[in-house]
């Protein structure tokens, strides 16, 4: 592989297995994993009819169903902490987070839990280094997921949590901070404030998440010798995907299966297509399946030139969330769905909103291998409960982002 960015190591033999071998071990780990899913309270209905045993890969998951926040949320205010949703390990969990919802996740500090050490690892981080940890420690488990991935590649941590600027330079200066865990803006922050002072810093590493990296922070960074890699992860599913020294997409997590589906539904979309991203964990304590993140991104093809094989994603590309008022009503992804859902020969639809003078205007694109605009049209106006019109156009004319409500309308 000329021209290739290797690795000089590997954070573990999973990362640069073969397909072969990738699909060998998952059609033992995903089976188990459902039957640990069916066994709590949480998945009672939604996976009573499943059969464990025949659900060995990505495709086969694709026939369950998605579970989302807002269901994990009502779950959880009926079965509180955490829902039904959890197998707790021996002697119960070491932590109890709250997000914003309030959403409650559990935590663990054994192992890597979140397996946040695959992406410091990628990043080079290691038992050299003295991480100023910048990520929250309060209620929410950002701190602790990397402090965690910290632990597992051998590095120290000074757990700086968020704000107090200055504090944060002087710290960094006396620990000797070689690298920086946080969002990604807030390192920029900590720099020019050590410039303001006369304070200079030995940070040349750094393992971002929690927004996106824009390249021209990224290369902002690398103008001061600091190599800026980014992570995607959440608070239930912990390490989703992230960069490797190539640079190149972000590599999924071991410890995940990742599918992009149309918003709205959990329909797997083509390999390129912008999609919902929608994620099933590994872990044995907290069996999440098809979750849903209500973030889009969409598969790379081939793999990573740094040697790891796994499936690539593009990273963050936006909310899957595209609920849209039209005519004082919401319109909303899973609406779009039913519609198309009437009509076998309907492959695909999408709602435009725009104005015209004072009035909103709906018109609905719908590709077609029919004509049918009459029924068309009524489906329309029972599955969004308002009229639009109909539009048909030959199956895969429409844009591939991702995009099923298109609001056109402006708000300046």
């Amino acid at each position: 592989m000329d021209g290739a960015v290797r690795d000089p190591s590997f954070f573990d033999a999973l990362e640069t297995r073969s397909a072969a071998d990738r699909a060998a071990d998952l059609s033992k780990e995903l089976p188990a994993q459902i039957m640990r899913a069916k066994a709590l309270a949480g998945y009672a209905t939604s996976l009573a009819n499943v059969d464990p045993s025949r659900i060995t890969d990505a495709a086969s998951l694709a026939a369950l169903p998605v579970l989302r926040k807002s269901e994990l949320g009502r779950a959880q205010a009926a079965n509180k902490p955490f829902g039904g949703f959890v197998a707790p390990p021996e002697g119960g969990f070491a932590h109890v987070f709250q997000s914003p919802g309030p959403i409650y996740e559990p935590g663990h500090t054994s192992a890597d839990w979140w397996r946040m050490g695959r992406f410091l690892h990628a990043a080079d981080l290691g038992a050299d280094d003295v991480v100023q940890n910048c990520f929250g420690y309060h209620l929410t488990p950002a701190g602790h997921m990397f402090e965690s991935g910290a632990k597992a590649v051998g590095a120290s941590v000074l757990p700086a949590g968020t704000g107090q600027t200055e504090l944060q330079v002087n710290a960094a200066a006396d620990a000797g901070s070689t690298a920086y865990a946080g969002t990604p803006d807030y390192l920029k922050v900590i720099l020019e404030k050590a410039d303001e002072m006369g304070v200079s810093l030995g940070i040349t590493k750094a393992a971002v998440g929690g927004g996106a990296l824009f390249p021209s922070l990224r290369a902002w960074y690398e103008a001061r010798g600091i190599s800026c890699l980014q992570c995607y992860a959440t608070a239930d599913l912990g390490n989703i995907a992230y960069e490797s020294a190539a640079q190149e997409g972000m590599i999924v997590d071991e410890g995940v299966i990742v599918e992009i589906v149309t918003p709205g539904t959990g329909d797997p979309v083509a390999m390129g297509d912008v999609g919902e991203v929608v994620v099933t964990s590994l872990n044995p304590h907290y069996p999440l399946i098809r979750f849903a993140t209500g973030d889009m991104s969409a598969v790379m093809e081939g793999t990573s030139p740094c040697g790891r094989t796994n499936m690539r994603i593009k990273g963050w590309m936006g909310r899957a969330d595209q609920t849209t008022k039209v005519k004082g009503m919401f319109v909303r992804p899973e609406q779009v769905a039913a519609l198309v859902a009437r009509h076998p020969e309907i492959t695909k639809a999408r709602v435009i909103a725009s104005r015209e003078g004072e009035m909103d205007v709906l018109k609905v694109m719908i590709e077609s291998t029919g004509n049918d605009i009459d029924a068309y049209s009524a489906s329309v106006v029972e599955t969004l409960k308002m009229k639009g019109a109909v539009e048909v156009v030959v199956p895969s004319s429409l844009p591939r982002d991702g995009l099923v409500i298109e609001d056109q309308r402006t708000y300046d």
